[in-house]
């Protein structure tokens, strides 16, 4: 079995919660991989299954990002505490304290984000980046979910904008009416895993950063983020990336399109039948992608 250590280390006078999973059997040269999770807040659980690559002979990190999980919580920081920079802070002192002088990185949704976010700053360390159901900006993001909304029944939608109108997006009603949204184009698998059933239980348990970054669900987005937009730095990555995203994604192909267009030397894949969650829905065809990507720049 994969050997796994948790641990926590200093970030400031906060701290940062990190879980490291080592492979039974080291391969010479295959660099590790450290996984940024979404939401901003989800937490790490709901990517628990890519410690399977270490299969593949190399490390595998995940942490919580500050205010959500195992990390520090700040429920009472205000709203411009919660910055893309905070989190790209937070990353660079990782990499000092676990002492990584080279790796790969890999993004999930928000997590895509801010592996965009850090890979645009030049880090020496970085040999390649995974953009997984990413947003290049949150108005083009919008755009798509205003998309995905048209194509609902007529009486959700209904339900969603009345909700929303009134500010009752907490109403059991509207919560209903938003996981059609959700089982369409967020996790397609039933029941709900219970790894992403976690992430989001903790996220709903202590929502600040979700809240303020993102705003109270997926698609209604009026957070501090609904402004980020990260193309017109695209250009800046010098990496080779791999953006994957699903069929039915709620981060449609107009979303993620500026990063293939923009980052020099970028691929895409598109996994059928697959939505936000692809890890969840095709572990085993996600993980093989991931993992050819990752053994073709270990050098």
């Amino acid at each position: 079995m994969p050997e796994v250590t948790n641990t926590t280390i200093p970030f400031g006078e906060y701290s940062t919660w990190v879980s490291i999973t080592e492979p039974d059997e080291p391969r010479a040269g295959a660099l590790p991989l450290i996984v940024l999770h979404g939401g901003p807040g989800m937490a790490h659980n709901y990517l628990q299954n890519l410690r399977a690559l270490t299969d593949t002979g190399r490390t595998v990190i995940l942490y919580d990002q500050l205010g959500c999980g195992n990390s520090t919580h700040l429920p009472d920081a205000p709203a411009d505490f919660w910055t893309p920079q905070l989190f790209v802070d937070e990353f660079q002192n990782l990499l000092a304290q676990l002492r990584i002088t080279e790796y790969h990185l890999l993004g999930q949704s928000w997590g895509g984000m801010l592996g965009a976010e850090i890979a645009t700053r030049g880090p020496a360390g970085l040999r390649s980046l995974a953009i997984c159901n990413s947003p290049a900006s949150m108005a083009l993001w919008a755009e798509g979910a205003t998309a995905l909304r048209a194509e609902l029944p007529d009486d959700v939608q209904r339900t969603l904008t009345a909700h929303e109108n009134d500010g009752t997006v907490t109403d059991p009603e509207y919560l209903r009416a938003a996981e059609v949204f959700y089982q369409r184009h967020v996790c397609r698998v039933v029941p709900t895993p219970a790894d992403f059933a976690a992430s989001e239980d903790q996220m709903e348990a202590e929502p600040t950063v979700y809240h303020t970054m993102n705003g109270p669900n997926e698609f209604h987005v009026v957070g501090t983020l609904r402004d980020w937009s990260i193309i017109d730095r695209l250009d800046h990555v010098a990496v080779p990336t791999l953006v994957v995203a699903g069929e039915f994604d709620e981060a449609t192909p107009a979303t993620w399109a500026p990063f293939v267009a923009h980052i020099p030397n970028a691929t895409s894949h598109v996994f059928p039948d697959a939505s936000h969650c692809v890890h969840l829905e095709h572990p085993e065809a996600f993980r093989q992608v991931i993992a050819t990507f990752l053994s073709q720049h270990d050098d």
